[in-house]
């Protein structure tokens, strides 16, 4: 195909749909689908494509004709160019409903699966600073709009601590003010960049690997611990304590203040010695009296208010009695499996990572929890018929995968188990769909609830209960 024929305009289009990834859909003259990365179902516009496939074209919304009664005002400054946030101008309720309809599409139409009546999606109380994690990059050469590139102007300072714009890996967005984690996080960061700034400290230039500062994590919990985390690039110690001193003179109320010094090409920590500075070298979550000890490296729901909602509603789901063995599959920190222990006689989580096994155990101790077992391996190898012959066949599984879903040897392996129940847990409804498809024979959903854990984004949990037919 030519390049003048993938490359069209076509005019007063009308976008009619959301779909997956936080793209519109739109229809082009000849039948097929356009994706929009930036539009809301109801708007009229001109597109240009820039992707033509067999069945779909990919474009970009240029003019707009006729604006949606979905839109709303986006709060922040970034929007449109950051990509952490793809939701922000349709208003919160139409949100929502394309999540709860993506989830019933996946199921019905993936999946086949024959769905009861499908409870209403749980919103988010918190539209806005929900996030308990954010994850901040240094650079020294910040991303320039389009009016910055072709202005004769003296740009100035360049350095930039912020996000990297999507799908650019060495291009940082410098971020004045984010509306995902709540306060101090926005202060922070400000802080520490002018600080940086005002005392020669290098920001990290990806492409050549040179300068200091390489990235910031700030993490807070419901129980008003907040921990920080600098990455260095190199070691300085004048330079570091510098900055660490300053860090914890500014902001007393930080409970953890670490460190790491990083040479290697990527900035990923969870290979990394984490250095405790000030504080603690931990932060606590709580839920129901259960703490839940966070350090660095832990994985934790990233909306702690609405991770408790989503636990409430998988222990119901279950209908725990005290007389059940219970799987916890995937099981991470054990934060399900802990959560629903008191209604349960024994629970057995299994999880890959051996550090995420060590948290659990750590907290059922610390929450002294002795009906809970936790043992570490790769799921499809270590949940097998000598582990079910150890520890007893299971009323009820619980599992929680990855975006990926189960794989095939663990479904199967539940199959031939059996147990009543199962409660499927997921972040990605395609994929559990997937799965729900080949139990399908013999078990029947029951109940679906989707819920909203990142609002002003695409992504929606959706947990599900399976009874034996």
């Amino acid at each position: 195909m030519s390049r003048k024929k993938r490359k069209q305009l076509f005019t007063n289009v009308e976008v009619v749909d959301a779909g997956a990834k936080g793209k519109t859909i739109a229809k082009a003259p000849d039948g097929k689908v356009i994706f929009l990365p930036n539009a809301v179902p109801g708007d009229v516009v001109d597109v240009q494509t820039f992707k033509a496939r067999k069945a779909y074209y990919e474009g970009k919304a240029t003019v707009f004709h006729k604006l949606s009664d979905k839109r709303t005002a986006p709060a922040c400054e970034h929007f449109g160019v950051c990509g952490g946030c793809k939701w922000q101008d349709m208003a919160y309720e139409h949100q929502l409903y394309y999540k709860q309809k993506e989830v019933t599409n996946n199921l019905t139409r993936l999946g086949h699966i024959e769905l009861p009546e499908v409870t209403p999606i749980l919103g988010s109380e918190k539209q806005y600073f929900y996030r308990n994690k954010m994850e901040f990059s240094f650079s020294d050469s910040r991303w320039l709009t389009l009016e910055e590139v072709q202005s004769d102007k003296d740009l100035g300072d360049r350095n930039a601590l912020g996000f990297h714009i999507p799908g650019m890996w060495d291009k940082i967005l410098d971020v004045k003010k984010c509306h995902l984690q709540q306060d101090p996080s926005n202060d922070i960061r400000n802080e520490v960049k002018a600080f940086a700034i005002d005392n020669g400290l290098e920001f990290f230039n990806t492409r050549n690997q040179t300068g200091l500062l390489r990235t910031m994590m700030i993490r807070t919990s419901t129980t008003g611990d907040i921990m920080v985390l600098i990455q260095f690039f190199k070691e300085d110690k004048e330079k570091r304590e510098l900055l660490l001193d300053f860090i914890s003179d500014k902001f007393p109320q930080i409970t953890s203040l670490l460190y790491v010094i990083n040479g290697k090409a990527n900035d990923t920590i969870y290979d990394q010695d984490i250095i405790c500075y000030k504080g603690e070298d931990h932060i606590f979550e709580e839920m129901e009296g259960l703490k839940f000890k966070i350090n660095a490296k832990s994985f934790y729901q990233t909306n702690s208010e609405q991770a408790y909602e989503l636990y409430k509603i998988t222990r119901n789901f279950a209908g725990l009695t005290g007389n059940e063995l219970v799987y916890d599959l995937y099981t991470g920190t054990g934060t399900i499996a802990q959560f629903v222990s008191k209604n349960a006689k024994k629970v057995i989580g299994v999880e890959a990572v051996p550090d995420a096994i060590a948290a659990a155990k750590e907290n059922a101790e610390r929450n002294n929890i002795d009906n809970c077992e936790f043992f570490v391996g790769d799921m499809k190898n270590v949940f097998n018929q000598e582990f079910i012959n150890t520890h007893g066949i299971p009323d009820i599984i619980i599992t929680d995968p990855p975006r990926d879903g189960m794989h095939k040897d663990v479904v199967q392996q539940i199959l031939n188990i059996a147990p009543k129940k199962v409660v499927y847990v997921s972040c990605n409804s395609a994929t559990q769909a997937r799965d729900l498809a080949i139990m399908d024979a013999m078990y029947k959903v029951v109940k679906t609830q989707a819920v909203d854990m990142f609002p002003q984004t695409f992504h929606v949990e959706n947990v599900v209960l399976l009874e034996k037919r």
